[in-house]
């Protein structure tokens, strides 16, 4: 068999699934709209989950320096740098954040 028909036949078989996941998922999209987080939950769910990177960051790292088994440098540096980058993450939500609602309120009414 050669490869174009392998392929028409791999994108046959591939809109035949698009069409059976979009059929099912439009009963539920109606009832992913009724039950739409909140903004303010969201946000706080995501500062949330950076605290706790931080802090299991900060556990290993002193785990690390006690001298505990099992606590190996390279995962803590690992950890650190999660941290790190989901609170760089965060600020930069901050930031934007901020800029939209100074953008708003400069807007003529």
């Amino acid at each position: 068999m050669s490869q174009g028909v392998q392929f028409n036949r791999l994108m046959l078989e591939m809109r035949s699934m698009q069409m059976e996941a979009m059929a099912r998922a439009k009963p539920e999209a109606v009832a992913e709209a009724a039950e739409t987080p909140k903004f303010s939950d969201m946000l706080g769910q995501a500062i949330g989950k950076v605290h706790e990177t931080q802090q299991a960051a900060g556990q290993m790292a002193t785990a690390f320096e006690m001298g505990q088994g099992g606590v190996d440098l390279t995962e803590v540096m690992i950890a650190s740098q999660k941290a790190s980058i989901s609170f760089q993450a965060a600020t930069q939500v901050r930031n934007k954040l901020v800029q939209a609602y100074q953008d708003i309120m400069q807007m003529p009414v």
